[in-house]
């Protein structure tokens, strides 16, 4: 098999529920899931004003500030300050969560798994990695500075054009030019 090439041109923004952003879906499994019925969901979300975060009963999230000044961020009462590009942040979707703005609208990469079923695992990194999917794992690499090279398919990555990797796929290098996220999606045993 090949890996799926997700790009950034293909994704049909639409606004949150509560008017805060716009969310791009990136990749969702199983194909076609909605909010509700998700084992895991990746996107890209424009925020543009401070507010309260949906809450995704038995989701773990991690999200990771792309662009802008970064959020202050609430979760069940604790304060944390999200405002370091490319650091990802971890916190359960079950929480109760407010968003500060600190200066203006920003942009973030969001993991959401449904704990029961997949574990997430964010790293980011700024050179030539190596993608090498295991058993009941699926791995999605997406270009959040610069450009990246997927050398087994000679495909050049923009700004946050993504690929997704399955078991299957053998295993492949990417040449990094600027900041890439790769997710790694773990089956828990049994699903």
């Amino acid at each position: 098999m090949a890996p799926q090439i997700l790009w950034a041109s293909e994704r049909t923004p639409a606004p949150w529920k509560n008017g805060g952003g716009v969310t791009s879906e990136v990749a969702v499994h199983p194909q076609g899931a909605g909010t509700d019925d998700f084992g895991w969901r990746v996107s890209v979300a424009d925020v543009a004003r401070s507010g309260p975060f949906s809450t995704f009963d038995g989701v773990d999230r991690i999200i990771t500030v792309v662009d802008g000044p970064g959020m202050a961020l609430t979760v069940d009462g604790i304060p944390h300050v999200v405002d370091a590009p490319y650091e990802p942040f971890a916190f359960p979707g079950d929480a109760v969560t407010e968003c500060r703005l600190l200066d203006g609208p920003i942009v973030d990469f969001n993991v959401m798994a449904r704990r029961a079923g997949t574990t997430a695992r964010v790293r980011v990194e700024r050179a030539h990695t190596c993608v090498r999917p295991g058993t009941g794992t699926r791995v999605l690499a997406i270009v959040l500075e610069g450009t990246a090279l997927l050398h087994g398919a000679s495909v050049r990555l923009g700004r946050l054009d993504a690929v997704l990797f399955s078991e299957q796929d053998p295993v492949d290098t990417i040449g990094v030019d600027g900041v890439l996220a790769v997710v790694d999606l773990v089956d828990r045993p049994g699903h």
